[in-house]
């Protein structure tokens, strides 16, 4: 029943309800003599949204949404993040405009955030001092590691370029719309993570002969607080889990993971749903048949085995788990929507394609009557996203839309518009943006 519960924004839930949004969001408990009386974790939540204590935090009235975030959901702030759109503050999602990808590795303030629980107490306080990790099931001895032990030279410290992408990345390319948030193409990121791999810790563990599929444990809690349910629980078959290229990392470029991206410790498993990549990681459950944790089940990050008309209802039987993700590009400079622009000028972006590996990349300024190739650079380390770059000529002034495709390494294109889904996944349509000619 969890899984069906609408996400919706700050905004709204205080139009709905305000006083019941003050509890839901921040823990904030309405009493006879004091209305606004902040308590314990809810004060500490609403001080980390707002980015500093609130000294008269006694004085305010239930119900009354702080000023900072009254203007708009896309007003919201996130605190460490920068230009970021924000679609949810409970759960915390938000999507980086596509002209803030430009870096060939995403800093972490720009990295995409899509969680599915809250946020551990600990995380927003930076507190790695009690964390630890249990692998168990299937393998011949169970271990259970804490940080000490990921960096104590135990397993071989790795770091790797590495893209993580939301499995509705592209939602909003969807008609009739599908639930859930409307992503356009910037949940998606490439950031250069340390940590250990997955497969080092199952070699030490010893992974026996019945392992089908790992189960991914966290530590956020669940959004209607009950500590019986579970937030996300995803998981991956053992031949996917055994790839060298994931990590059990404990860095984000070169620091500690932001508390909304996964800190401590997250797991990276690049190529595949960002769901796969369990935050705030405290087990990793090898199974001996396919994993059925929280939005493993239903239609919950599936779609259907077969090509579907728009508004179709598909039987859930009839829904496939998603796996690798498609090839896919987005143009990062210029932005779209850019004016005076000059009639020659480079246009730049990313590529990528799940498993595989993007071979070609072209553009398009003519709305796709031609295509000019573009330079593509092989990516530093396999799961990194791939620098793309092409030199465009516009014969005169006036209204242009640049689209782009990549081509994966076994020849798949991206299309101009992909096939409906009902959870509005694995949109991998081709990005375009608008320019004006001066």
């Amino acid at each position: 029943m969890s899984d069906k519960r609408r996400e919706r924004g700050i905004c709204e839930l205080y139009q709905e309800d305000p006083e019941r949004a003050d509890f839901a969001i921040f823990g904030r408990v309405p009493e006879s003599n004091r209305r606004g009386f902040l308590k314990g974790a809810g004060l500490a939540t609403m001080g980390a949204v707002l980015g500093a204590a609130i000294p008269l935090h006694r004085n305010m009235p239930a119900g009354l949404i702080p000023a900072a975030l009254a203007q708009s959901a896309k007003d919201f702030k996130i605190q460490g993040k920068d230009g970021l759109t924000v679609y949810n503050d409970r759960p915390i999602n938000a999507e980086t405009p596509a002209h803030l990808l430009d870096d060939d590795i995403t800093p972490n303030a720009r990295h995409f955030v899509r969680n599915n629980g809250a946020v551990p107490e600990a995380a927003m306080k930076m507190d790695a001092s009690g964390w630890k990790m249990v692998l168990d099931g299937e393998v011949e001895k169970s271990l259970t590691l804490t940080l000490d032990d990921l960096r104590s030279g135990n397993f071989e410290i790795v770091k790797r370029a590495l893209q993580i992408e939301c499995g509705g990345n592209g939602r909003s390319g969807f008609n009739p719309p599908a639930s859930g948030n409307q992503w356009t193409v910037g949940a998606v990121g490439n950031a250069m993570w340390t940590g250990v791999r997955l497969a080092d810790v199952l070699k030490s563990a010893g992974v026996k002969s019945s392992a089908v599929y790992t189960g991914h444990e966290g530590a956020d809690p669940h959004l209607s607080g009950d500590p019986t349910k579970v937030s996300i629980s995803r998981g991956v078959p053992i031949a996917k889990a055994m790839d060298p290229n994931n990590l059990i990392a404990f860095e984000m470029n070169g620091e500690p993971i932001p508390a909304v991206n996964g800190f401590p410790v997250r797991l990276v498993i690049p190529g595949w749903p960002g769901s796969c990549s369990q935050k705030w990681l405290t087990r990793v459950w090898v199974r001996d048949k396919e994993h059925d944790g929280s939005k493993m089940t239903g239609m919950s990050y599936r779609v259907p085995k077969y090509n579907v008309a728009p508004g179709t209802k598909v039987p859930k039987e009839d829904f496939k788990i998603m796996e690798s993700m498609p090839v896919k590009s987005v143009i990062t400079a210029p932005a779209s929507g850019a004016e005076g622009v000059a009639r020659a000028l480079e246009v730049r972006g990313h590529a990528w394609a799940g498993d595989r590996t993007a071979a070609a990349m072209h553009v398009s300024t003519d709305f796709g009557a031609t295509w000019v190739k573009a330079d593509l650079s092989a990516p530093p380390n396999p799961y990194s996203w791939q620098r793309w770059r092409a030199k465009l000529a516009f014969p005169q002034h006036g209204y242009y839309e640049v689209w782009a495709r990549a081509t994966d390494d076994k020849g798949v294109m991206q299309p101009f518009a992909v096939n409906w889904n009902p959870r509005g996944y694995m949109n991998n349509s081709m990005h375009r943006i608008a320019l004006t000619v001066a």
